[in-house]
């Protein structure tokens, strides 16, 4: 009897704990027992009822195993967790899953890097698993913590550290494919822990030594960081943009990676290139914000962010810049204002330091008070040279936006942006001139201008009226009569952009007498009724901007190369047979106004309109392919060059060329003639008994130098008076009193319609909010319905398990209750037998 009870101990141990006890060999070096790993394997299939049970006393065996550092038959157990995991795909998993993580998160905890390598690589495999079903309550909140802290390994060892290292990003890698597709992991996107992860992998991107550079593949942390990066931006939805790209900015801050930033730059070419197009606004947006809480920092850090703007802004796709374009030209414009602003603010606090320190070399030493003027001075310089930077980073962005917008766009954004120019004597609400002075005035209106030139670059409107509306042209033309030759420069360059629509403009660089102008092969179309119309309403104001621009006392050699491109545009794109004809009335006019010299102006800017008008005439003379003209044209040049070579391109503008005293108006040999020219066109399509009318422009003494949009606009209505039959009656009620009301009319009309645009935004942006909180409510709601229905599910278990309990104790009371009957049965058949045999 002792035998047979000693004999029966074996057996009663449950079966699962004899099969895992099996696995492990006496000798750890000998690894996993193959053979009772497959019978495990095949009873944990066939009964996955067990697979929880067997899960627990495995992580029973290797924290045990971990604490005595008995690290063989640690890594023995992983390995049977990992077929384990492989093998089992049934709803029985998801508790042996928990046991799993506990025993992963074990080896994580401990100081080991071979265990944490260890856990690390059971997890990943674990991460590449699809379940069937998700998981409600499951979450990973230790992982990203741990392997977070592993990515930031500083282990002496430099070959252990890139373990860990690598092994922490791959961690991070799994967390990312196990949770960023399943709809119930969304936790995941939150703030807590995007902060942790995101910088974790910029980190190990930033952090490229030699021994991180020797490796390739999947042991280079570098490399594989930046590929878990993208993975993770790529599988970034709409609502998760924000969550994702703001740890970036933030890391970029903490470890002041903006100056020098290429770092940063690297990063946003990711994030650009690894999100989907539709979500690039958001990146952009970011940015802009960042920049917005950075405004009041160095130059160095707004020039980088500008920077990665900038670049961000070239890869976004076409037409992807969302639908707040003018908030985000507004806050680029905004940026820019601060930049000039500091830089001016620089030069007066230079400018006073000069001066107080002039007053201390009459104290102190004279050695010591150079010392700090150079010190202050090359600081400013610095200074100045830092925002100039920001501003050209700021210009180009503008620019590449403008590029990425269609046309309608692109046509709201020049009138946005022109609306900022501040213009003399005009109330602007966005820019004091007078806080910030001529200087500072002045050079906002040359950061817009030069904005405007990177915005309407390219742009190829299909009509002219498009491009050139007159609530664009008009604040255009007025600044194109300021007294800054800088300043018209710019207008003639934006006037370039817009009208040359054939790409032409390249071929008329620079000013010239053109031997050939077929060899240029110029493109033109002939001119839509669109434009013909445009050219009948504003033909004119056109004209008037060109001829007073041409006597400006400041003009150099470039503004007459502009002015000269200007009209030859207008030729190509503009001109039928009434702007040829008025094109040449200008040109005559010009002629006469350098000849009669009513202005005192300067000879070099006479000679300069000399040789404007020769090198036009001489092109237009062949665009419009009249013998008659050319001939004259040619005949005058000739004379030129032989008895007035300082009338000429060629001559007039080089550095030493020798001017004359005096213009001979008797010379008529060396001009161009009315009559000559009428001659010549005789017998044409061209009704040249207009030729006979000099062009004058309907300006007043007053009015030849503009400098004020009120001004122009005055301009405008003496012009319209003059051409009207009863002008005593038009000047009568045409007044100062009506013409300022007038414009308050026209502003209180543009301040309500942004007022009523602003209000729509608003109840816009507010419907959206109200439909982003309900849309939560029901997340929430359908999260309570999942959770109450697994609830429901676990009880039903429950009932099931008790149930089957129950019918197994029936039918062991059954089976005990068949025996008494059968061992009555018994006793009666041997009663029987007994009473048989008496």
């Amino acid at each position: 009897m002792p035998a047979g009870v000693c004999g029966c101990c074996g057996p009663l141990r449950p079966r699962y704990k004899r099969l895992v006890d099996n696995i492990f060999p006496e000798d750890p070096k000998d690894g996993l027992v193959k053979a009772d790993m497959e019978k495990l394997t095949f009873y944990a299939v066939s009964a996955p009822e067990k697979l929880d049970r067997i899960g627990a006393y495995l992580a029973e065996r290797l924290s045990r195993d971990v604490v005595r550092h008995r690290y063989g038959y640690v890594v023995i157990a992983m390995e049977a967790l990992d077929q384990l995991l492989m093998a089992c795909h049934s709803q029985s998993i998801k508790p042996f899953v928990e046991s799993f993580l506990h025993m992963v998160a074990k080896l994580l905890e401990s100081r080991e890097p071979d265990l944490q390598v260890l856990g690390t690589n059971s997890f990943v495999k674990f991460a590449n698993i699809e379940e069937d079903t998700p998981s409600y309550h499951r979450r990973y909140d230790f992982f990203v913590s741990q392997f977070s802290a592993m990515c930031h390994s500083t282990h002496d060892d430099p070959e252990t550290r890139t373990r860990i290292r690598v092994a922490g990003i791959k961690g991070l890698q799994g967390v990312v494919r196990k949770t960023v597709n399943d709809e119930l992991q969304a936790i995941i996107w939150e703030p807590q822990h995007m902060d942790k992860l995101i910088p974790s992998l910029l980190f190990n991107m930033q952090d490229t030594d030699e021994d991180t550079e020797r490796a390739s593949g999947e042991e280079n942390p570098a490399s594989l960081a930046e590929s878990c990066f993208r993975e993770l931006l790529g599988r970034a939805a709409y609502g998760n943009m924000n969550n994702a790209v703001r740890p970036v900015l933030v890391h970029l801050d903490n470890h002041r990676l903006w100056e020098p930033n290429e770092f940063a730059v690297s990063c946003f070419r990711i994030i650009m290139y690894s999100i989907q197009a539709q979500h690039s606004h958001h990146v952009i947006q970011q940015v802009l914000g960042h920049l917005d809480t950075h405004s009041k920092n160095t130059p160095r850090v707004r020039a980088g962010i500008v920077q990665v703007l900038l670049e961000t802004v070239a890869i976004a796709a076409k037409g992807s810049v969302g639908p707040t374009v003018l908030e985000v030209f507004n806050t680029l414009l905004k940026h820019l204002r601060v930049s000039v602003d500091g830089e001016l603010a620089d030069g007066r606090r230079g400018s006073s330091s000069s001066v107080s320190s002039s007053r201390a070399r009459d104290r102190d030493s004279v050695s010591s008070s150079r010392a700090r003027d150079r010190d202050s001075v090359s600081s400013s310089r610095a200074r100045d040279s830092d925002e100039r930077i920001v501003q050209n980073a700021i210009i180009q962005t503008i620019g590449f936006f403008g590029g990425n917008l269609p046309d309608y766009q692109r046509a709201e954004v020049m009138m946005f942006i022109m609306g900022k120019v501040p213009v003399y004597g005009t109330p602007c609400h966005t820019i004091d001139t007078v806080k910030i002075g001529h200087q500072g005035t002045k050079r906002i209106q040359t950061m817009l201008l030069s904005s405007l030139i990177m915005v309407t670059s390219g742009f190829k409107c299909k009509t002219i009226c498009a491009g050139l509306p007159a609530a664009f042209l008009e604040p255009l033309c007025s600044v194109s009569l300021m007294e800054d030759s800088e300043l018209r420069l710019l207008v003639l360059e934006i006037l370039h952009n817009i009208i040359d629509r054939h790409d032409n403009r390249a071929k008329l660089r620079g000013i010239r007498i053109i031997p050939n102008v077929a060899a240029l092969k110029i493109k033109r179309e002939k001119i839509s009724k669109q434009d013909v119309m445009f050219m009948k309403k504003h033909g004119q104001q056109l004209y008037r901007h060109i001829y007073l621009g041409c006597k400006e006392e400041d003009n150099g050699q470039k503004n007459f190369e502009l002015l000269f491109t200007a009209l030859a545009l207008i030729t190509i794109e503009l001109a039928n047979e009434d702007v040829i004809i008025d094109l040449i009335r200008l040109s005559l006019a010009l002629q006469d106004m350098a000849l009669a010299n009513e202005e005192n102006l300067p000879m070099f800017i006479r000679c300069g309109i000399m040789a404007l008008v020769a090198a036009y005439l001489n092109f237009l003379s062949q665009m419009i392919a009249s013998p008659g003209l050319c001939q004259h044209v040619s005949k005058v040049i000739e004379l030129r060059n032989l008895e007035a070579p300082y009338l000429l391109p060629e001559h007039v503008f080089r550095e030493k060329c020798p001017l004359p005293t005096a213009l001979q108006a008797d010379d008529r040999a060396v001009f161009f003639g009315v009559v000559e020219v009428t001659e010549a066109l005789c017998g044409s399509a061209y009704s040249v008994e207009r030729l006979s009318v000099p062009y004058v422009p309907q300006v007043t003494d007053r009015l030849t130098r503009r400098k004020s949009f009120v001004d122009t606009i005055s301009l405008q209505l003496d012009i319209l008076s003059n051409s009207l039959p009863d002008k005593s009656h038009l000047a009568e009620e045409i007044t100062f009193e009506t013409l300022k009301k007038a414009i308050g009319k026209f502003l209180y009309a543009v301040g309500k319609f942004s007022y009523l645009l602003h209000k729509k935004t608003y109840q816009l942006h507010k419907f959206s909010y109200a439909v982003g909180k309900f849309s939560y409510a029901v997340g929430k709601f359908s999260y309570a319905v999942g959770k109450f229905s697994y609830a429901i599910g676990k009880f039903s278990y429950a009932i099931g398990k008790f149930s089957y309990a129950i019918g197994k104790f029936s039918y062991a009371v059954g089976k005990f209750s068949y025996a008494i009957g059968k061992f009555s049965y018994a006793i009666g058949k041997f009663s029987y037998a007994i009473v048989k045999f008496s």
